[in-house]
């Protein structure tokens, strides 16, 4: 008896162990896994504009995204996140696709960060570094990233905290030196009418900068079941947490837009290029913090694919082992973590920055980056349609947490940010000229139907190897009856 009072005992302190999510936890958690602090140049270039896509789309795209990532979470544990919720509302195909293209969005945002490491690289040190040994410094650092994320949560746990620190220290350093500069010597973007935050036609191709942005709430929404009340935390996190989070991105690329015109700024170099601003300025040593700024960003690259290659991996993985993606991605090393996944990172990740001398773009950071947001959103295109009709066939599952409202709310909360989602992918390829033409960017165009492609023959394949299986095992049993 005694003996079982205290396995009683040790249950319930390891229940009320786990319940000790708070809310404070839950907004941590996100600020750590959405805020990432290169995404701030690119929001800088959207100019003035960018307060209103901001509110707009924190209402229009972030709220309902939230909601339905929070309710998916908490009703489906299941390891493969978002492809299981899909497979689950319109089947193995789809899920395959969604699999893939959540997969390859990272592939191009490792490629991006693997050049964008080396323009600041060269930022900080005043030097022009060649182009193929530009070339050899990221395919080093992508095999270091590659290698990195594949150790134990419980190993990269104090690095992604360290990391957190060093993005929210430099999100908050450019807002206040943008503004103090922008007091004492005029803002260069400055705002002369309230037309000038109105969004222009131009601005429309940007706005997937802010729904990357955003990314990252279904990692956040694995916690819902580990909350002591999910019903009125999820609500209050998803709140807090998304203004904290557009807080720190508004505030980062208002500083950038108070040093820098936006005919100026690069989507690649405006944080550093800011910094440099603020300490000539201010007459402050650049010789010494110049290379500190440069040294934290550079940092929080890589703590951005630790903190995020994991998730990614184990989605495609647990996807190959349920049969809707190649088999090498289902390779684990003895840890259990992603290897094939992970390697196949690398490769591709390093092909496509083997490719970059030869692909005549100026801003090849921005080529990658974008390649990552449109197929990222391609990924996300499903998961409204499929929060929708789990609603619909799958009543009977207990959920912890559920988006509020009636039918009316329910497809507002689907088919809005769907909305948002389709224009923001078609404007990141479009682009409209001051002469009324529109141009296509070919490279955007040709890599989104290459990753189409791509898809569909993964899904083809796995496909019809997942039809032959049941029939390769029907005739092994006969054949043994046989026998």
């Amino acid at each position: 008896m005694p003996a079982k009072k205290m396995q009683v005992k040790q249950m319930h302190q390891e229940k009320m162990k786990v319940k000790r999510f708070k809310l404070f936890d839950a907004v941590l958690a996100a600020v750590c896994v959405i805020l990432v602090v290169e995404s701030a140049a690119p929001t800088a270039a959207i100019g003035n504009s960018q307060y209103f896509w901001w509110a707009f789309m924190f209402i229009a795209f972030f709220i309902p995204y939230g909601f339905v990532t929070a309710e998916l979470g908490a009703a489906y544990r299941d390891k493969g996140g978002l492809f299981d919720w899909v497979k689950r509302a319109f089947g193995r195909s789809w899920g395959s696709r969604v699999s893939w293209y959540y997969w390859i969005q990272f592939v191009f945002w490792l490629a991006s960060l693997a050049v964008l490491f080396t323009e600041v690289l060269g930022q900080i040190t005043g030097t022009t570094i060649p182009v193929w040994t530009a070339v050899l410094i990221q395919l080093a650092l992508i095999c270091v990233m590659c290698i990195g994320s594949l150790a134990p949560i419980s190993v990269n746990k104090w690095l992604i905290n360290l990391g957190t620190y060093a993005k929210v220290l430099l999100m908050v350093a450019l807002g206040l030196f943008g503004l103090y500069c922008g007091i004492t010597f005029g803002f260069a973007n400055p705002v002369t009418s309230a037309g000038d935050l109105l969004p222009s036609i131009a601005g429309i191709s940007f706005i997937a900068v802010i729904i990357f942005n955003f990314k990252g709430f279904e990692v956040v929404a694995a916690f819902t079941g580990d909350m002591e009340n999910p019903k009125k935390q999820i609500p209050k996190a998803l709140l807090l947490g998304g203004i904290l989070i557009s807080f720190f991105y508004i505030f980062a690329a208002f500083g950038i837009s108070a040093a820098i015109p936006v005919a100026e700024l690069t989507t690649y170099g405006g944080l550093v290029e800011s910094f440099i601003h603020f300490f000539i300025a201010l007459g402050l040593p650049g010789h010494i913090l110049v290379p500190i700024v440069g040294i934290l960003f550079l940092f929080t690259l890589f703590i951005n694919v630790l903190s995020w290659a994991l998730g990614v991996n184990y989605v495609a993985s647990h996807a190959a082992e349920q049969g809707a993606m190649p088999a090498i991605f289902g390779k684990r090393n003895k840890d259990g973590a992603p290897l094939g996944a992970s390697v196949l990172n690398g490769v591709v990740a390093g092909i496509m920055v083997i490719a970059v001398p030869f692909i005549p773009n100026p801003d090849i950071f921005w080529g990658f980056f974008a390649l990552q947001i449109i197929t990222l959103i391609l990924a996300y295109m499903f998961m409204f349609p499929a929060f929708k009709k789990l609603r619909r066939i799958d009543p009977n599952t207990e959920r912890p947490f559920k988006a509020p409202g009636g039918r009316v709310m329910l497809n507002l909360i689907t088919y809005v940010p769907l909305a948002m989602l389709t224009l923001s992918a078609i404007f990141s390829m479009v682009y409209p000229l001051y002469d009324g033409s529109w141009y296509f960017d070919t490279m955007l165009v040709a890599g989104t139907v290459v990753a189409i492609v791509v898809g569909e023959i993964i899904v083809f394949t796995t496909g019809r190897k997942a039809q032959r299986t049941p029939q390769v095992k029907e005739g092994c049993r006969d054949l043994i009856a046989n026998k």
